[in-house]
């Protein structure tokens, strides 16, 4: 039974790349994977927010826009390290959210939880923190799937949502790691100061090399998150 486990995870995995090249290759390749660079901002955003209340400050609202920008506003007071802390948990958000997808894609049972967990945290956004209406929309859709996946979906189903995500958030990590070298960020409420010009701001040396680092510190997480899975699955 533990080698049928195995062997499902690891079909899984293929099948989830097969998906994402399937989806690059179609015409309207385009139009498809658009929710998917919705969800990495999400991963994004969420990752600025659970950053400042790791170092005691709050996470006020966010929001989450058409053209897949988005901005969250977290209240406190942080010193220099936490201030450089939470911009390079936005960074860092969707690397460490495909590794969490990489663990949970291990068998059937720890992805349904996995959905169900994800389904319950963005309900709280959806009360808490989450400020406009196509943001509202977009992450009330993404708890519900979630939440169907998670229990009534057969539990080989429930691997496959996960590591396809898993595999999303990881390409989102290289797609758009132009972000990682620009000191400003352009978003539909307007531009201002990039998370690495932030970052910078904070502490010392240029943007580039926080860029460096947290894209560095990215590519190791997912590293270690593949790793992982294909060493518990052999």
């Amino acid at each position: 039974m533990a080698t049928l486990s195995k062997r499902r995870a690891r079909t899984a995995l293929l099948f989830s790349v097969i998906m994402t090249i399937g989806i690059y290759l179609l015409p309207l390749g385009g139009l498809i994977a658009y929710p998917l660079v919705l969800l990495s901002t999400l991963a994004h955003e969420l990752g600025h927010g659970i950053a400042a209340m790791m170092v005691g400050c709050s996470f006020e609202q966010f929001v989450l826009y058409s053209d897949g920008s988005g901005a969250a506003l977290t209240a406190g007071n942080p010193g220099r390290m936490a201030r450089a802390f939470i911009s390079a948990g936005g960074l860092l958000g969707p690397a460490v959210a495909a590794y969490g997808c990489f663990m949970a894609g291990r068998n059937g049972r720890a992805a349904r939880s996995a959905l169900v967990a994800v389904a319950t945290m963005l309900a709280v956004a959806l009360v808490m923190v989450i400020r406009n209406a196509f943001g509202w929309v977009f992450v009330a859709g993404v708890a519900a799937g979630c939440l169907y996946c998670g229990t009534r979906a057969r539990r080989d189903t429930a691997q496959l949502v996960v590591l396809f995500v898993g595999i999303q958030l990881a390409l989102s990590v290289f797609s758009r790691s132009d972000y990682l070298f620009t000191s400003v960020a352009i978003t539909a409420s307007g531009n201002g100061p990039s998370d690495v010009a932030r970052m910078a701001d904070a502490l010392f040396l240029p943007y580039w090399v926080w860029g460096l680092v947290c894209g560095g510190f990215s590519v190791w997480v997912l590293w270690k998150g593949l790793q992982a899975f294909l060493r518990d699955t052999a």
